[in-house]
């Protein structure tokens, strides 16, 4: 099946994929992001096959914020979603970092793709320096598990308000704490990829137990 399509790169593991994994990047971000390649590398190790794409906007012009409408790059990620469904057997986890995980969550509230879990990095509960305004009003639509990796230092949203956010949402969640980390959830003392993976797998197995 051809990536082109949404501008994606597989990771794949030594044996058959015991599942999916679609993850998109942040504001100003790429596929490219090294949180991305470090995420899709340890779902590869676990056995899965694990796809980093570009959003819609970031297809049309290689630097820069997002662009244009919001609606757009959803549609993007259904897109990336159902391309992605039919490459191997098994779940299918998305999500991505600050607003490709926060427009993953937007479609999987709203019913426009069905996935198993949401993994969910840095989460922009609100604009820095703003937090009368939340970026929550869809989480309670949102009725699969979901792993917050997020960042104690990360000025879209304390470890509290993050709480707060989950909380909001009817599924099981689990939140991962990088501590000393910012938004980029760079860390040179904990295993971003590897802590966040292993929840997710927990929310997974706690499906099929």
């Amino acid at each position: 099946m051809n990536l082109d399509e949404i501008a994606g790169i597989a990771h794949r593991p030594a044996g058959a994929p015991q599942g999916v994994v679609v993850l998109t990047h942040g504001a100003g971000g790429s596929r490219e992001s090294p949180l991305l390649h470090q995420v899709c590398h340890e779902w590869a190790r676990h056995g899965w096959l694990a796809v980093r794409y570009n959003l819609p906007y970031r297809r049309r012009r290689p630097t820069g914020p997002p662009s244009g409408s919001g609606d757009t790059d959803r549609a993007g990620i259904v897109e990336a979603i159902r391309l992605c469904r039919g490459l191997a057997d098994g779940p299918l986890i998305a999500g991505g970092h600050s607003y490709g995980g926060r427009q993953t969550s937007m479609v999987v509230g709203a019913g426009q793709a069905a996935v198993n879990v949401l993994t969910l990095f840095c989460y922009p509960v609100h604009p820095p320096g703003k937090p009368q305004r939340p970026r929550t009003e869809h989480l309670p639509d949102i009725t699969v598990p979901t792993v917050f990796t997020h960042a104690t230092s990360d000025p879209f949203g304390t470890i509290a308000e993050l709480r707060a956010a989950a909380a909001l949402i009817p599924a099981p969640t689990q939140i991962v704490e990088i501590t000393g980390a910012r938004h980029d959830l760079d860390s040179k003392t904990l295993d971003v990829a590897g802590l966040a993976v292993a929840a997710a797998l927990q929310l997974i197995r706690s499906q099929t137990a």
